[in-house]
């Protein structure tokens, strides 16, 4: 059984979703791959224990308190690879930004490979079912660019913004995937 609740942001609605225990979901509204991995209804319960911590978690990112990730349990769906891309988008500071290439190098190195592709690093990425909380929108183009966030590159930027990231290196692609 998977339950649901209703987040109202400076980013727009959030459906967050829950086994009981772990957040599993967190989606913007007209996000690319919205509730991927969700089996089943959705229940909505609101004051869930755990929806109550997410609520406190999202309440102190939005005001610049800058939350352990940590500091609630989660359960993403997916593969392995994904799962480990979604593991290293954890150690993205807050107010830092990281590329898709370094991304893939660090993930070559703990896979013990030579190189990696940086484009199924990106696709584990852009899947990341829990966005905001997993920091999937720290992660840009070797060129600065900021194409790659499935919630649009619209939020992309005021979430960065939100989280004081120097943004003078970085641009919006005239093209691209994420647009």
């Amino acid at each position: 059984m998977h339950y649901s609740m209703t987040y109202v942001s400076p980013v727009g609605k959030l459906l967050l979703a829950s086994d009981g225990e772990n957040i599993t979901g967190l989606w913007m509204e007209g996000q690319k791959y919205y509730l991927e991995n969700v089996e089943g209804e959705l229940t909505d319960r609101p004051g869930l224990t755990i929806f109550k911590a997410a609520r406190r978690w999202l309440d102190d990112y939005f005001e610049g308190k800058k939350p352990a990730i940590s500091a609630l349990p989660l359960a993403p769906q997916g593969g392995e690879f994904r799962r480990a891309v979604w593991e290293m988008l954890c150690e993205i500071p807050y107010g830092e930004v990281t590329t898709y290439g370094e991304l893939a190098k660090k993930m070559a190195k703990r896979a013990g490979k030579s190189k990696m592709s940086a484009q199924a690093t990106g696709g584990a990425v852009g899947h990341n079912p829990i966005s905001i909380i997993i920091p999937c929108h720290r992660v840009v183009g070797s060129n600065g660019s900021l194409t790659g966030f499935s919630g649009g590159l619209a939020k992309k930027i005021k979430l960065l913004e939100w989280e004081g990231v120097n943004m003078e290196h970085l641009f919006s692609p005239k093209k691209g995937t994420a647009l």
